[in-house]
This record gives C-alpha cells, sequence and structure tokens, in this order.
C-alpha cells in the first residue's frame, strides 16, 4: 500500500475520454416538427446500422437539429465518426436552406479557474473588464476557452414619436419588422485550433 501510494498516478485534473460524437445541424427559420422530418429523421436512417453505435439520441428543437452518437467501448470513436461523416455529407435530400452539418468528437474541457469581479462601479463598467481580462487569458497558450458567467446581455431601446411614423407611412409593427429583418444571429460554424473549436 505505501509503495502504491507513492507510484500510483495522479492527476489533480484527471483526463476523461467520452465516446460521444456529435451532429448539429443549423435550419434557420424552421419550426421543430420541420427539423426532425427534414433533418433528424434523415440522419438517424442513414447512420442506422452502423457498427460501433451504442445509442443514439436526437433533439429538434426551432431552426437547430443535433443527434448525439454513444460508441460502443470496443470501437474507436475517430473511427465510427469518419464513418459517420461519410454517411451524412452523402444524404441527398435535405433541405435545401440547412447550413452545412457540424460533425465532430465531444471532448470534456477541465474548469480550471473562476475569477470573480466586484467593485462600487456601474455594471457596463464589471463587463467590459471582465471582456477584457478574457481576451487575455483566451491568448495565453493552452487554454481552449474562457467564458464570462453572471452577465446580462445588452439591450437596444428605441422610442419612435408616432407622428414621425405618419410621416413616413409607417405603423409600428412595420417598424418592429423591419428591425426584426435586420437583427439576425446566424452561426458561422467553428474554427478548429490546436487547443479545441472555436464557435462562431
Amino acid at each position: 500500500g505505501l509503495v502504491s501510494a507513492f507510484t500510483i498516478k495522479k492527476q489533480v485534473f484527471p483526463d476523461i475520454e467520452l465516446n460521444l460524437l456529435q451532429v448539429q445541424v443549423p435550419y434557420l427559420g424552421a419550426a421543430p416538427q420541420e427539423v426532425e422530418e427534414g433533418v433528424v429523421f434523415k440522419i438517424e436512417e442513414a447512420i442506422e446500422g452502423l457498427d460501433g453505435i451504442r445509442k443514439v439520441t436526437s433533439t429538434a428543437s426551432e431552426g437547430f437539429a443535433s443527434v448525439t452518437i454513444e460508441v460502443a467501448s470496443e470501437f474507436d470513436p475517430q473511427v465510427v465518426l469518419d464513418e459517420v461523416k461519410m454517411r451524412v455529407d452523402a444524404i441527398p435530400s435535405f433541405p435545401d436552406n440547412i447550413e452545412k452539418p457540424t460533425i465532430r468528437r465531444i471532448r470534456p474541457t477541465n474548469d480550471v479557474m473562476w475569477i470573480a469581479l466586484y467593485g462600487d462601479v456601474s455594471e457596463k463598467l464589471l463587463k467590459e473588464t471582465a471582456k477584457d481580462i478574457r481576451d487575455e487569458i483566451a491568448a495565453m497558450d493552452g487554454i481552449s476557452n474562457v467564458q464570462v458567467m453572471g452577465a446580462r446581455p445588452y439591450e437596444v431601446a428605441i422610442e419612435v414619436a408616432e407622428h414621425e411614423l405618419q410621416a413616413y407611412g409607417m405603423t409600428l409593427d412595420d417598424l418592429v419588422n423591419a428591425i426584426r429583418r435586420s437583427s439576425i444571429d446566424l452561426p458561422g460554424g467553428s474554427i478548429k485550433t490546436e487547443n479545441g473549436d472555436i464557435l462562431l
């Protein structure tokens, strides 16, 4: 026991390997039922019967499809990943307006450090300072992900006088729809780096 205590491998942050793969497909503007029928079902059919797949869990939400694949322990996840990529890329009947599927292996990350900011300053200054610290830490070697937590998102308030809307022949609904059309949050895929993937 004493010998083992000094020779056994010890890690503060142990490496954990998950045999999980994930297929993600943005389908902007589609209802969950459309996502399920147009994307999820077709992915499930394409990978059905593939050796090494132990379990498949799918989620269809508004504008987004996610299929998580659990690989059996006796199979190499990378080999199964390559086969899943080939089968998904070969699906000919995806809807025209989906974005390119993202197929990756899920790798766990370790939380190494938490930094709390406080002070007798405005919430905006605290948030901007947190972002500056985040950017400095993210630029360090070996850091794959840094997030700002607990900060409320920015809001934009728009006030328009009714007589100004009438001067342009617009209603409040016209203004709302114009803002909605020009304010779109689109996923831009991901960038692969040595320290992990960066989602855009």
